[in-house]
């Protein structure tokens, strides 16, 4: 994952790198500065280890540079997760079981609010092209565990296996962490009681991309790299030999930006 994202920032920087900069002309001559106060945008964000999608609202001080405030929920997932399927159907419904990740505690959904600030490095006055530049934030991280729920094989009650819903817990560990007893993941939901929180913090910095930069729609990828530090380790996997659980996430990342100036 890590050197497909090193592969396409590399190809968008060569694309870019001989386009021109887009410059909206005033609405009359004695007109000076910019055309537009603000602007909105929603962002899809893939990294390493995992997802977030967000929301970027900002106001613009002058052509090159715009503060903004970023709102976002995702994902931060181990670098040991491995996805296995067994696909076994049940011999009482037919339900075929769901993919899981084999030793995983908890899922780590997390909230960021920052305050970050953008900057274009480009020539005044040009017509057309893409305006290249550069964006950094920060602020606080709030982290949310889920309990990551097994569906395993229980003998108990009758000859044929059953699966049983269970947890990571001391007492459940030897059947939580027995291959020939897992069935599956449960679904999605099962946990979202029992949510606890994680607090910490995070920042981020990356080159930033802008076709029609000083257009009316905001079209703009980033490419860069950020960092997620929590005030305590986070149990995400069960602690084994090769495995350690930490509070420091350090992922590259591409963004994808869609919104509008006004």
């Amino acid at each position: 994952m890590r050197y497909a994202l090193l592969a396409i920032t590399m190809s968008i920087c060569t694309l870019l790198g001989a386009q021109t900069v887009l410059q909206p002309r005033p609405a009359d001559a004695t007109r000076k500065g910019i055309i537009y106060l603000r602007e909105a945008a929603g962002s899809i964000r893939l990294h390493e280890d995992g997802w977030a999608v967000g929301l970027t609202l900002g106001r613009l001080k002058t052509y090159y540079l715009t503060p903004y405030w970023h709102f976002e929920i995702g994902e931060l997932k181990h670098e040991k997760e491995t996805r296995s399927s067994l696909d076994y159907p049940s011999r009482l419904n037919g339900k075929v079981s769901r993919a899981f990740i084999y030793g995983k505690q908890n899922n780590l959904f997390v909230l960021r609010a920052s305050y970050g600030m953008k900057r274009y490095y480009s020539e005044k006055a040009r017509k057309k092209g893409a305006a290249m530049g550069f964006t950094w934030e920060a602020g606080p991280t709030l982290g949310l565990l889920k309990p990551y729920y097994l569906e395993v094989f229980s003998y108990e009650g009758g000859a044929l296996p059953t699966p049983v819903t269970i947890k990571y817990t001391a007492e459940t560990a030897n059947l939580f962490l027995d291959h020939t007893r897992i069935y599956g993941s449960s679904g999605w939901t099962k946990g979202l009681d029992e949510l606890s929180l994680v607090p910490g913090i995070h920042a981020r910095g990356a080159l930033h991309f802008d076709w029609g930069a000083f257009d009316e729609f905001v079209k703009a990828v980033e490419a860069g790299v950020m960092i997620d530090f929590f005030f305590r380790d986070v149990p995400i996997m069960v602690e084994l030999p090769e495995v350690e659980n930490g509070n420091l996430f350090i992922n590259l990342f591409l963004t994808l930006q869609f919104g509008k100036r006004w």
